[in-house]
């Protein structure tokens, strides 16, 4: 049992941290700029202070309650699609469930900037109460002009 907690454990820091460095920037990745609430599509990232009422403000801070509240299905339907081909709903929810349980289910997304260009963004918030979970540059694509968690 021991092991199986240590696993889910593994798998839940590799969920929330995956894909977060910016050492493993690909051509495809969005450059640095300076922090943006802009949700219309440009070819040069803008900059603005984060206001509350962004698309992407409110979808990163809705994936994080699903994810701490262990919503699976609502958690697992603002992944993007490439994500949703590569994590099994079914370990995905056990992750969620996992991360309640050690966790709790109040940390919500805080101090949420991001660097966006085009439909391509990577955000920087932090996790109220678990600063462990703070992320930097973490990748969302926006998909059918909805934002999508990328970190997979």
């Amino acid at each position: 049992m021991r092991t199986r907690a240590t696993t889910i454990t593994a798998v839940l820091l590799l969920a929330l941290t995956a894909c977060s460095s910016s050492d493993d920037d690909t051509s495809a990745d969005p450059k640095p700029s300076a922090p943006t609430t802009s949700s219309t599509p440009s070819s040069e990232p803008s900059s603005a202070p984060s206001s509350g009422d962004d698309p992407l403000e409110t979808a990163v801070k809705e994936y994080t309650e699903a994810y701490f509240a262990a919503e699976a299905s609502t958690a697992h339907r603002m992944l993007s699609e490439r994500c949703r081909k590569e994590i099994n709903p079914l370990v995905y929810g056990e992750t969620l469930r996992q991360a309640k349980k050690d966790y709790g289910s109040d940390h919500p997304a805080t101090d949420v900037t991001a660097e966006v260009s085009g439909d391509l963004a990577r955000v920087s918030y932090k996790i109220e109460g678990l600063p462990k979970f703070d992320q930097q540059a973490q990748p969302w694509a926006r998909e059918d002009g909805v934002w999508k968690y990328d970190a997979c």
